[in-house]
């Protein structure tokens, strides 16, 4: 082949982002030899080479967008029977967007022909960095002035310039869109004494066991919604989605089968995860397929919250800051320590029974002795 396109990575995912290139123009590669890095679903994948031969062109750089079916590499002295009406139709765009590239940002060819501004305001934004699409138009029939251009660059100056969401964060904003317009999402609070608790309990593991007994309590928090029917699907097992932070944002890994695992192995699958995201070298699916979810978000701040549900899950528990509280215990006030749990669900998928019956059946397992 002359082009080699990025392939299908699974999962129904149409794009990915650009992380590193492994060759450059020129190098003479082989066949599986790894050729470029890129994130999709907050993972990162390695793509190998279809074949051997000498890299001519390498279309896109780091930070880059690539749809399922663009070239990513042309091979030199090649012929190709499709050849590329995709990616004679890329350089095109490419050579006629090259000057607006800037002042546009990652927009495309659209956006910039929209942009209504003359030669020299497009020199002057490009002098002062100024991207046309922030700014806004006070001149005859929304032609971009020059004032406008300098208010512009004042602003960026002062307030700091902005930047396109990429890679985890992206995911994360395409996500948190989704379910706010999809989810119609309640949410229940309560708190639990861990009185009982010795005084090194894991609190994590413990969450994590409580979750798998409330599902057997309440399979319908276990469950995948399908609005398109609508249908749910309930789950036999549950893979648990563990809310991870990080300085690039938010990973998801999935904890498997929590039901019917011991803690100590569950422990360490997590600590295996968690490692896993740090590196950024967990596989793709590791972070797909989680049938419920733990944002454990008091090991940092916070007492309630009101966690969003990501669609096709219909559960997210929340767990706030253990702290020590006055409660009625055995008819005296006495000093104890206790969990603050919040509950979101999508209630198209689940009743307010449903939900009040799972957190009593969370509340219930952890308030047993460790």
């Amino acid at each position: 082949m002359r082009y080699f396109k990025l392939p299908d990575l699974g999962e129904g995912l149409q794009e990915a982002e650009i992380v590193d290139w492994h060759v450059a123009e020129g190098d003479k590669v082989e066949v599986d030899q790894l050729l470029v890095s890129v994130e999709t679903d907050k993972a990162i994948v390695e793509v190998p080479s279809p074949q051997a031969g000498t890299i001519a062109s390498l279309f896109g750089a780091s930070g880059d967008l690539v749809h399922i079916g663009e070239p990513l590499v042309e091979f030199a002295g090649m012929e190709e029977a499709d050849s590329g009406t995709v990616v004679g139709k890329l350089q095109d765009e490419a050579d006629a967007a090259e000057e607006d590239h800037f002042l546009i940002g990652s927009g495309s060819a659209e956006q910039a022909a929209a942009v209504l501004a003359t030669p020299a305001i497009r020199n002057l934004a490009r002098r002062l960095q100024v991207n046309l699409n922030d700014v806004a138009a006070t001149g005859p029939g929304g032609m971009i002035s020059h004032e406008d251009v300098e208010r512009a660059a004042r602003l960026s100056k002062s307030h700091g310039g902005s930047e396109p969401l990429r890679g985890v964060r992206r995911s994360m904003a395409q996500a948190m869109t989704r379910a706010h317009q999809e989810v119609a999402k309640v949410s229940l609070h309560d708190e639990v004494d861990l009185y009982r608790w010795r005084e090194n309990t894991d609190v994590t593991m413990r969450l994590v066991r409580a979750i798998g007994k409330a599902c057997a309590a309440e399979p319908g928090l276990n469950c995948w919604f399908e609005s398109q029917g609508p249908r749910r699907r309930l789950m036999t097992q549950v893979d648990l989605g563990i809310a991870v932070d990080t300085p690039e944002g938010l990973f998801v890994p999935v904890l498997r089968d929590v039901a019917n695992r011991s803690l100590e192995d569950l422990r360490a699958g997590l600590d295996a995860m968690r490692e896993a995201v740090q590196s950024r070298k967990i596989p793709p699916q590791e972070m797909r397929g989680a049938t419920i979810t733990l944002s454990n978000f008091g090991t940092m701040a916070g007492r309630y919250a009101d966690p969003v549900v990501v669609p096709p899950t219909v559960a997210i528990v929340g767990a706030g800051r253990r702290r020590q509280q006055v409660v009625a215990h055995e008819g005296q006030a006495a000093v104890h320590p206790v969990l603050p749990l919040s509950l979101s669900f999508d209630h198209r998928a689940v009743t307010g029974g449903e939900a009040s019956r799972f957190l009593a059946a969370l509340m219930q397992d952890l308030a047993l002795a460790s």
